[in-house]
């Protein structure tokens, strides 16, 4: 309550009725600009739109990919979920509500985006940012969602979020923080043919052929995964790439060149 008995912005936000809407948006490619789905949380309690979007985040768009093999049945959802439950949590409660500004979560082909209001100054704020020294910017909210067992104190969300994804992955400008948390290489190899990794592959193959030890290290892998073994293996079967030596598939000498039907898709 504010000093004249009237009820605090703390208050409307966690009220059963307000103004207040949260917005995940789906895009078809890696930018956006085609807008393929959108849906809208809010005009609640803030709590409930916190856990409607988790549910949505959590249950329907971070699927598990299963692939079944003869040892064992390998799942890969498409974010890191003990990081993807941190991050939306510190999105809503360390939002800055002054502005009128609520968060934003985009889905990408390749990676999902979380946008809150917020200034995290260069320097030592953003040290402590990153060290995870709790400094809740709602204290009020805060403490709401520790009584509900949401969060902690402790200020464990950051090292949660930095074991799966870089500090790299925030970006800081004069109003915004955005988090991006790119989709597993697990789950890109396992969604296809025309993934965000397998058109990273074929253009790789545009210039000239390459060996798969070769596509991997441009990736970033030291060695080609298990996961780029069977995306190659896709591309492979859909007559996007052949091999350079099709009578010897498992020559030392094998490369990969892109197909017609790879050209055309890109």
């Amino acid at each position: 309550m504010t000093e004249d008995g009237a009820y605090n912005y703390a208050a409307y936000l966690l009220a059963d009725d307000n103004g207040n809407s949260t917005q995940i948006a789906k895009y078809a490619g890696i930018d956006r600009v085609d807008l393929i789905e959108s849906k809208e949380y809010g005009y609640c309690c803030l709590v409930k739109t916190c856990k409607a979007v988790l549910d949505w985040l959590e249950g329907v768009e971070n699927s598990i990919h299963t692939q079944i093999t003869p040892r064992r049945r390998i799942e890969a959802p498409l974010w890191n979920p003990v990081a993807l439950r941190e991050a939306v949590i510190n999105a809503v409660i360390h939002n800055d509500y002054s502005t009128e500004l609520v968060p934003k979560f985009e889905i990408f082909s390749d990676r999902l985006e979380i946008t809150s209001a917020g200034i995290i100054h260069p320097g030592q704020e953003r040290e402590d940012f990153f060290a995870g020294y709790s400094m809740p910017r709602n204290k009020t909210l805060m403490r709401v969602f520790k009584d509900l067992g949401m969060v902690e104190y402790l200020g464990s969300g950051m090292p949660r979020i930095l074991k799966a994804y870089p500090p790299e992955s925030f970006t800081f400008s004069a109003h915004f923080i955005r988090l991006s948390m790119p989709m597993t290489e697990e789950a890109q190899a396992k969604s296809g043919v025309e993934s965000p990794l397998a058109l990273q592959v074929m253009h790789l193959l545009v210039a000239s052929p390459l060996s798969k030890a070769e596509i991997a290290r441009a990736i970033g892998k030291k060695k080609p995964t298990r996961y780029l073994n069977d995306l190659m293996k896709k591309l492979l079967d859909a007559g996007q790439i052949a091999y350079t030596l099709p009578d010897k598939p498992n020559s030392r000498l094998q490369q990969y060149q892109l197909t017609k039907k790879g050209r055309m898709l890109l």
